[in-house]
């Protein structure tokens, strides 16, 4: 079985991640779609809610397990017998920094391969912080995040 993770924040949930993640699972068996946890970041959402969204936004995909970890990815990759992780890549600065990272794990385990995929275009321009930062600011975050995560938003917000 072909078992790929997409790590990342999800915080929250993108159009720019639905992207990646649906184009991905349709090249493995299994996606599994882990949220990082990392103790020095501070999260808008809690780790249940990122996984709650991830779950909601991604219930459609039949081979997308949602999950989260802290540690070591590598560590966490071999706890799932997987050798692939899928990285989105929106500018040429996002490639200077996970090409960095992917060599570094690779390093580290020389049978973890890292697959970079290109966001779609219309996506390009967004990120989780800047989503956070036009939502708290009021603004139209509807064309960025779908329904059930600009809810999400409102609601943390208290809009």
């Amino acid at each position: 079985m072909k078992i790929a993770i997409c790590p990342g924040s999800f915080d929250p949930v993108t159009y720019g991640h639905l992207d990646i993640i649906r184009r991905s699972a349709g090249l493995v068996d299994k996606l599994i779609v882990a949220a990082f946890l990392n103790p020095t970041k501070h999260y808008m959402f809690s780790t249940e809610e990122r996984l709650q969204m991830l779950r909601e936004t991604t219930k459609d995909i039949p081979n997308v397990e949602v999950d989260a970890f802290d540690g070591l990815l590598n560590e966490y990759a071999a706890k799932k017998d997987c050798h692939l992780l899928i990285r989105g890549l929106r500018a040429f600065s996002d490639f200077e920094y996970e090409f960095q990272r992917a060599l570094m794990i690779k390093k580290i385990d020389p049978t973890l391969e890292t697959a970079f995929f290109m966001t779609d275009s219309q996506y390009s321009y967004l990120s989780s912080t800047g989503v956070r930062e036009l939502a708290h600011f009021n603004g139209d975050v509807t064309q960025m995040v779908p329904p059930y995560v600009q809810e999400m938003i409102k609601k943390k917000l208290g809009k």
